[in-house]
């Protein structure tokens, strides 16, 4: 199976980045790329053929790349995407010096490690509810090399208990935020991805107006909310914020969709 061929399956069942997929999967499991060589692996034919089926790539692979980190995933945690980028970048600017922040839903930990990675002065509590998808937050964090600043807690974001009386600079999420009857109409690779980390409840908002409602109390004096949002949610979060006497802010991502909101305590 040469490189050309591999690349021509994948396109003929719809894959856009063949090239890039196809570099990818022989690298992993052939360690080498070549355009001339003809590789008789069963493991990449296998390969192959989940990727035509849309398997995604990432958990193929078994790892995926997200700010400057390299991250292991699989079928416990959301894929990290571009996106969230700038959930990081929000909180990279925002945190004081010598921060402490909570990041609720923190699948991967790819949005808590970033920012430890980017911020060497700041700590982490990283809250998830499955025990397997915690414990490859965990390995995250120790192949970033930021296990010292990170610590995993096991935990319900939907428990008002959660974070009992402690404060943080920032409270940060991407949360569940897809709406339950939109799931089964997303793409083919997206719906083999947790489901429990893609549905929001009917209308989205579950875990935001949990979040807001219970765990206000926990931010500084000066502190906030950062949480990644759909790109047709900003009304909503707005709402939120307003009836819990907060103001919210938007930011857009490089698409110029509505991709973050900032919750603050009015003066």
């Amino acid at each position: 199976m040469t490189a050309e061929k591999i690349r021509a399956r994948l396109k003929e069942n719809g894959i856009e980045n063949d090239y890039i997929e196809t570099k990818l999967l022989i690298e992993e499991f052939c360690g080498e790329y070549s355009e001339d060589k003809d590789y008789d692996s069963p493991r990449l034919a296998e390969a192959v053929e989940k990727r035509c089926a849309r398997y995604p790539i990432q958990y193929i692979i078994g790892k995926w790349w997200f700010c400057r980190c390299e991250f292991e995933v699989n079928e416990n945690c959301l894929v990290p995407r571009p996106d969230t980028e700038l959930t990081v970048e929000t909180a990279v600017k925002l945190l004081p010096r010598n921060a402490s922040f909570a990041d609720l839903c923190t699948g991967s930990g790819c949005i808590a490690i970033s920012i430890l990675d980017l911020r060497s002065d700041t700590r982490a509590d990283a809250y998830e509810l499955y025990p397997k998808t915690l414990e490859l937050a965990k390995k995250n964090a120790a192949k970033n090399k930021v296990s010292e600043r990170f610590s995993g807690i096991l935990g319900d974001v939907l428990s008002p208990d959660l974070l009992e009386d402690k404060k943080y600079a920032a409270i940060i999420s991407n949360p569940p935020y897809i709406r339950t009857d939109v799931i089964d109409t997303l793409e083919a690779e997206v719906k083999q991805e947790p489901r429990a980390a893609l549905d929001g409840g009917e209308d989205g908002l579950i875990f935001y107006r949990t979040i807001v409602n219970n765990f206000a109390k926990n931010l500084d004096e000066n502190g906030v909310f950062i949480f990644e949002i759909g790109y047709d949610q900003a009304d909503d979060l707005k709402k939120i914020a307003d009836q819990s006497g907060l103001s919210c802010e938007i930011k857009k991502d490089l698409g110029g969709c509505d991709r973050v909101a900032i919750l603050r305590k009015n003066d």
